[in-house]
């Protein structure tokens, strides 16, 4: 049984925290979609299946610049995955890794542990290498592609678990810190441990243990300056570290880590800003660059939205204003994804090259840890169609 999760975003509603200039106050009538000016500013088909619109949308609140991606997400060869780093605790432009892994298109995920270890917060999974990173609970909300290859939006955890031990809980894997008082697993998708950087600087009542081949192989509760990890490691904070103690050098240990559903790739946002064709975003104050993704189950349609902001052609959006948009478009629901100066779109111009194709509001790329990537596979067939005898005489 997992906790319940909240569906409203936290504060600060971007990685940076950077305080969102307060949209003016406008009545109602002026700032929904009968008042808006949409003038398309650009548009090509960037894969069968993959088209993008650049557009520009004014109302009595001032202009927005918004960038969309619509994937259809059943057109052969086309598919969605998590776009990584080689490592978790390691950041990159977007472009850089959107083009390591051949795809044509992608926004930025997931919001990140900005100026520290750079790590995602909440789920990530990757159609290749499996379950990345996650937690049991606090940053849930998710976009999704289900076992049988279908979108969704709804809420995954990840946990680990020590066969030989299942009463001891691990609510955190390959998470930014450990929790006060718990314990995390850290896997060789890490990277590089970094004395306490993961326990928040807390020095006292902290334990380490190194665990090689199933086999625990050392113990500290004096962490190393640096330690690459290799196999798994299992570190723990307060009543946490008391748990460890008991486990002994050359005590064999079976741990494993899962998300819950079990999805085919996964990636987190702070909030669903609509679920189930109800809208859940509240904040019509703070505007901010943003980035998001919704769902048309009736079309078969994909969004990928990028709003840019902090800048004279384009002020941002509020999460209302955002949501809005998305049930403008007709998604049933809609999560959204780190924003500020991490709100970035690469896609596949015409010319065949992938390019930037918003404006980041720090005049360039952030580096980021993860996003979410679009693959066209051109020699992919359709699925046999098969036939319909004719009726009976």
């Amino acid at each position: 049984m997992h906790p319940a999760a909240p569906d409203r975003q936290r504060a600060p509603q971007t990685s940076d925290g950077v305080p969102g200039e307060i949209a003016p106050w406008v009545p109602v009538t002026q700032r929904g979609p009968e008042s808006w000016t949409w003038t398309t500013l650009a548009g090509w088909q960037v894969a069968p299946g993959v088209s993008f619109e650049r557009f520009d949308l004014s109302d009595a609140r001032g202009p927005v610049r918004g960038h969309l991606l619509r994937i259809e997400y059943n057109t052969p060869g086309i598919s969605l995955d998590y776009a990584g780093r080689p490592k978790i605790a390691s950041t990159a432009p977007l472009l850089d890794t959107v083009l390591a892994d051949q795809a044509i298109a992608g926004v930025n995920g997931d919001f990140f542990d900005i100026g520290d270890t750079g790590a995602p917060l909440g789920v990530g999974r990757d159609r290749q290498r499996k379950l990345l990173h996650g937690v049991a609970s606090g940053w849930n909300c998710a976009f999704f592609i289900k076992r049988d290859g279908q979108p969704d939006i709804d809420f995954l955890y990840a946990t680990g678990r020590i066969k030989q031990y299942p009463e001891i809980e691990i609510p955190t894997v390959n998470a930014p810190s450990v929790r006060q008082g718990g314990i995390g697993l850290y896997t060789d998708k890490w990277g590089e441990l970094k004395r306490y950087q993961v326990t928040d600087g807390q020095k006292k009542d902290v334990r380490m243990l190194v665990v090689k081949n199933g086999v625990v192989t050392e113990r500290y509760t004096k962490f190393p300056k640096s330690l690459p990890v290799r196999g798994k490691i299992l570190i723990g904070r307060g009543e946490g570290a008391k748990q460890l103690r008991r486990l002994k050098k050359g005590t064999r240990l079976t741990i494993k880590a899962r998300v819950d559903p079990r999805p085919q790739m996964a990636i987190t946002g702070n909030v669903f800003l609509i679920r189930d064709g109800e809208r859940k975003a509240r904040d019509d104050r703070e505007m901010h660059p943003r980035t998001a993704v919704g769902i048309d189950y009736d079309t078969g349609v994909i969004f990928l939205l990028v709003i840019d902001g902090r800048q004279s052609h384009s002020r941002g959006y509020t999460m209302v204003e955002t949501a809005t948009l998305m049930e403008y478009l007709g998604a049933d629901e809609a999560l959204n994804l780190d924003g500020g100066g991490s709100s970035t779109m690469v896609a596949q111009q015409p010319d065949g090259k992938v390019k930037v194709l918003n404006s980041p509001s720090d005049g360039r790329q952030r580096w980021v840890p993860n996003g979410l990537e679009v693959l066209y596979d051109p020699t992919a067939t359709p699925p046999p169609v098969t036939p319909v005898p004719p009726p009976a005489p």
